[in-house]
Parts: C-alpha cells; structure tokens; sequence
C-alpha cells in the first residue's frame, strides 16, 4: 500500500500526487493511486467522510437517489431505502476509508494551486503547503451554489435559500414558496413541499423536458458526449441531467396531473413581496427557493491559468489541456458517480506514464 496523508506524509512535504476532494472522485483516485503504489495525499475541507453526500437535505433517502453508483473495489448493498441519503452514503464512504487505507486529511481547505519550485505544483492550504509533482482535482461543485440576479431581488422582504441550504419541506408549512430551476432537485422540492406549503409556484427560465421510458447505456453514452463537447471547446461544463431532461416517474406525472408541476416563466423582477412579470402579473410569496444548480468549484487552481476564453478549462479525458500536470475528476462529462469512478483510475494511468517520462529524464511537455 502506498503512503498516504496519515502514514508517513507530513505537512509541507513532497509528494507525486495530491488529490483535492474526497468524494466520489476523490476516492476513487485515491483507490486507483493506492493500487498503483503512487506516493499521494487526500486533502479534504468536509469535517468527515461523505464528500458532498453529507450536505444533503433528510427528506433526501436512499431510495430516492438519482443513479448512485458503487465506489471501485467495494459495493454498496443491504442499505435501507428510507434513511437519508447523507447518512448511508457517509457511512459507505467512511467504510471505504478504512477497508482501503485512504486516511484523509480533514478539514483541510485549499486554498491555491500555484507554480512551484523545479516544474512542482504547490500546493497552499490551511494545513501547510504541498509540493506535487501532478494534482488531482475532485472538488465537485457542491460548494458553489448558483444564485442568479434579478432587479429587486435585494428588496424581497421574505426568505431565500438556495438547494445547498435546503433544510427539508417542514419549514416551509403554511407558507408561499417560489421555486425557480428546471431540474431535478427543482421537481423534487416542489413535490414535496407542495403537501405542506399554502401555495406553491414553478418558474424556469426554458420550458422543462420530461424523458418517458426506459434510459439506457446508448442514451447515457450519447448524454455524456454532448457534455463532453463542451469541455472540450473550454465552455463551462453543463450536467448530464440537463441534456437528458427530467425522468418521468410515477410522482413526476402526479404532480404533473395535480398542477404541481404546472411551471411559469421566469419572472422579470422580484418585488419585496413576491415576484412579478412584465405582462403584469404578480405572485406573492414569503420563501424564494433557488434551485438553480452549482458551478465547478475551480478558483484555487486560478494561478495556473487554466481557464480558456469561454469560461470553462478544457480538458482532454481529465487531463488540463493547458497544464498536464493537472487532472479534473468529477468535471463535465465524469460529474455522474460513474463516470467519476472511471475517471478517477483513467487520470491515473495517465499521472503514472508523466510521472515514468520524468523519472528517466524526458521532457514532459
């Protein structure tokens, strides 16, 4: 087994790899890099195992997860459907911990990923400075949730929240709840807050896609190829679910039936009491629920200049086209559990040919 954060690598020290993030991608290529016998460490700002998994909201069982997909080297089996899903997942990924050997070291906030010294990376963190000779980064998007602007949005005299604070329909009893974003998390809060709520609203800003019938390998693979094309044009990766559209379920279509899922517009401004449309309209309300997805949480590796002009870092497989040196697990087209397990042993490999390439001296541009 290789050394990790836990047996024998010290604050400060060099390493070949650092791996950012402990999540699915996380350790997954923490797995594959144990396997290899590549000298790393797990650096992870989560207070314990769970990845962004331990965030999620109660209401959010086991059962109700969209396509969770085991770790490598480990199923997950016998869960119970009606536990939350933070607390199975976090226990799966804290057995997995153990069983393989990945001692993460937590909370460790990183806060930048600069040039270093003789072609290192170096790696800065609330815990001391890294020095690696590749990174990976699994850093998800969990901790940038998307708020957009609207005029008047600083006037709403109610509560806003967005998915990353979702507490669970029970606060939200009696009252008049807007729910802005197309996707599934959307679908889910409104049904359910819809039974406790005095009134519920849905605005999107583009009219939702319903997907009937079965979903498999060939529309999967075709999914994750038109998210894969936009990373590698250096565009803001986009997620899965958003070019697969929204599964039509049995409570999808009761809420559909119930006028639940009856969406609106978006709306043109918000008002200190609600929100309204330029046609006229208005609807009051005392909550504005955002669920209006997350963004790649990339901005500690903001020195190395990866980002291409559209906004996004282009990336061959998972590999930074713009620095080799640098992986992105979890990113675009690897964000869905599997993918990020395939990911997670593809960057790997390629981390152990640059790293034989500079052993035996060979330019490594």
């Amino acid at each position: 087994m290789t050394r990790n954060a836990d047996a024998g690598v010290g604050v400060g020290a060099d390493v070949d790899v650092v791996v950012v993030g402990a999540g699915q991608a996380g350790l997954s290529s923490a797995y594959h890099l144990a396997r290899a016998g590549i000298d790393h460490v797990v650096l992870d700002h989560a207070p314990r195992p769970g990845g962004a998994w331990q965030f999620r909201w109660p209401s959010l069982t086991y059962g109700r997860v969209h396509g969770m997909h085991a770790l490598p080297g480990m199923e997950l089996s016998g869960a119970d459907p009606l536990r939350p899903s933070s607390e199975v997942i976090g226990e799966y990924f804290a057995a997995y911990e153990d069983r393989f050997g990945l001692r993460v070291r937590r909370p460790v906030d990183v806060s930048a990923v600069r040039e270093g010294d003789g072609g290192r990376l170096r790696v800065e963190t609330s815990a001391g400075v890294w020095s690696a000779r590749a990174l990976i980064n699994a850093t998800g998007t969990w901790d940038r949730p998307f708020w957009p602007r609207y005029p008047g949005q600083e006037t709403f005299r109610g509560r806003q929240l967005h998915t990353a604070n979702y507490p669970g329909p029970q606060e939200f009893t009696g009252a008049r709840v807007i729910v802005v974003g197309g996707g599934t998390s959307a679908v889910q809060h409104l049904l359910e807050i819809s039974e406790v709520a005095a009134e519920t609203t849905w605005v999107t800003r583009r009219p939702p896609v319903f997907r009937d019938g079965s979903f498999g390998e060939a529309e999967g693979r075709a999914a994750v190829a038109l998210v894969d094309e936009r990373v590698r044009r250096g565009l803001p990766p986009q997620s899965v679910v958003s070019v697969t559209g929204l599964p039509l379920n049995e409570a999808v279509r009761a809420g559909l039936d119930s006028g639940v899922l009856d969406r609106r517009p978006v709306f043109d401004g918000i008002t200190p009491t609600g929100a309204a449309w330029a046609d006229g309209s208005r609807v009051d309300a005392d909550v504005i629920l955002w669920a209006t997805g997350f963004r790649a949480a990339v901005d500690h590796l903001a020195p190395l200049r990866l980002r291409e002009p559209g906004g996004g870092i282009r990336v061959e497989g998972t590999r930074a086209v713009r620095d080799e040196r640098v992986h992105l697990v979890g990113y675009g087209p690897s964000a869905s559990t599997i993918g990020a397990n395939r990911a997670g042993g593809a960057a790997v490999r390629e981390i152990r040919r640059l790293l034989a390439r500079e052993r035996v001296g060979a330019p490594t541009a």
